[in-house]
């Protein structure tokens, strides 16, 4: 039997007790982020934004496409990409415009993805957006309009997934040219281009590593340093060395903080964050999910894309947000730097309900229970089995959405008040919370009155051992989610 490359030990045998951190205030408040995956594959708009690997291997539906359109990998590469990614609409106020619109306390641009072009100006890597390209400071842009709006700046990083991206099954493909080195990296085993490689990252590549996102943070000095899956392959001292200067740097700030995937960090080292997953209840301990507002199977803008529908992100962020997390949405830029219409229009959508109902959202803590109803929400993440899958077939595999209803209910709580946020909008006129029946939830507290926010106040209200029941006294004003604020001595 043939031996699998196994993922590298995730124990740490450093001492990390001084880079334990808490989360900062601000993370805690915020709830909602917005990021963009924006680079030179958004120039071919072709599926996702793993075209830039997809493209050199034969057979798959992106390298067909590639050949079909552009030509051969040994005539029109990657790289040829980099002069029609000019950027000639791109304003960092209007982006950061469209954040405060939204109603997110936080973002930021896909900083480096896996492709080596760094969106910053960078003096580490010469394949950066000032000199090809946009031949602009994209990140230094945005960090300063989206600060100058009270907002948080994030830098995410993907480029660990550097280590073997463009190695391609093409043996004539540009990626092996010497002269090419500078914006693929060096050739390796074909091998390296999976999830866990047998050839993991030498220190040349992790020193370079560790230094792009040293450059980001001594420069733009972002409040969280995001960090893909895939950071497991490089060795744990360069991943020690730079959360030791992000977190203890001169100068350094209290309330900086990083996030991380399945176990690529120590626990306690910063945010734990579930790609489009799920926690099923309440959890101890502050996490994020990140998800796209893409419908279709991409993280970047392609031709014909479909987004999700306001309702289904605003309820996605209730429960996460009931079950102690954060909710971090993609939108994936035009080449040209504009947004979809409809993107902005959903986006538009959820600020609009956030406008109205967020005061159950931003500032919340979660309550003891997460809440209750019909629809199971079970534990879940894009794993290590996912992201190999991926990585042989060039796409992902997309799950259901969860179908909340009016029937399915979550908890939030800001000083004296509980919210219960009905998980859909309907002309229900009573609503029955078993959660709060006398002897559960609040049988200590005698509730003060009971509002439907937006809707009927001071709304009449009963409570026994089975249930609270709350007469609602007639329709519900948003047809994603409604709010009830039960106020509590």
């Amino acid at each position: 039997m043939q031996d699998t490359p196994q993922t590298p030990k995730t124990s740490f045998d450093m001492n990390w007790s001084p880079l334990m951190r808490q989360t900062p205030d601000w993370f805690r408040d915020a709830k909602f982020g917005l990021f963009f995956h924006w680079g030179p594959y958004s120039v071919p708009a072709c599926e996702n934004e793993w075209y830039s690997r997809n493209m050199y291997a034969k057979g798959l539906p992106q390298n067909e496409h590639h050949v079909n359109k552009y030509g051969m990998l040994n005539e029109f590469g990657y790289k040829d990409f980099y002069k029609d990614f000019t950027a000639e609409k791109f304003d960092a106020s209007v982006w950061a415009e469209l954040v405060v619109r939204s109603g997110a306390k936080y973002a930021g641009p896909v900083t480096e993805h896996a492709d080596n072009f760094s969106l910053w100006n960078s003096k580490i890597n010469p394949v950066n957006s000032m000199n090809y390209g946009p031949r602009r400071d994209v990140v230094g842009e945005f960090g300063e309009a989206i600060r100058t709006r009270g907002l948080h700046f994030i830098a995410t990083f993907h480029h660990q997934w550097l280590w073997g991206w463009f190695m391609s099954t093409d043996p004539s493909a540009d990626v092996y040219h010497p002269d090419n080195e500078r914006f693929y990296g060096k050739a390796l085993p074909l091998e390296t281009n999976r999830y866990i490689p047998w050839r993991l990252p030498d220190d040349e590549f992790n020193q370079v590593w560790m230094e792009k996102v040293v450059e980001v943070i001594d420069t733009y000095n972002p409040d969280l340093v995001y960090f893909d899956s895939r950071a497991n392959i490089i060795a744990e001292r360069y991943k020690h060395r730079l959360l030791e200067h992000y977190y203890s740097r001169p100068g350094s700030r209290s309330d900086t903080v990083i996030s991380y995937k399945q176990t690529d960090f120590p626990p306690g080292s910063g945010i734990v964050d579930l790609e489009r997953g799920r926690f099923s209840d309440v959890q101890s301990f502050e996490w994020q999910i990140d998800d796209r507002l893409e419908a279709k199977r991409t993280w970047c803008y392609i031709e014909g894309a479909t987004y999700r529908s306001a309702g289904d992100i605003i309820r996605q962020l209730c429960d996460v947000v009931s079950k102690n997390g954060n909710l971090l949405l993609n939108v994936g830029p035009k080449a040209d730097g504009t947004f979809a219409d409809e993107a902005k229009s959903v986006l538009y959508e959820i600020g609009d309900w956030l406008s109205q109902y967020g005061e159950a959202i931003f500032g919340s803590r979660p309550f003891t229970v997460f809440g209750e109803g019909a629809t199971e929400v079970k534990d879940s993440n894009f794993d290590v089995d996912q992201i190999e899958e991926q990585t042989q077939s060039g796409t992902f595999n997309v799950a259901a959405e969860d179908g909340f209803s009016t029937n399915d209910i979550r908890f939030t709580t800001k000083d004296n008040i509980l919210y219960a946020i009905i998980m859909g909008g309907s002309n229900k006129k009573q609503l029955r919370i078993n959660s709060l029946a006398d002897g559960a939830g609040l049988s200590s507290k005698s509730i003060i009155r009971i509002d439907l926010i937006g809707g009927n106040e001071n709304l009449e209200w009963s409570r026994n051992s089975t249930a609270l029941t709350v007469q609602l006294g007639g329709g519900m004003p948003s047809p994603h989610a409604n709010v009830l604020r039960i106020e509590f001595r």
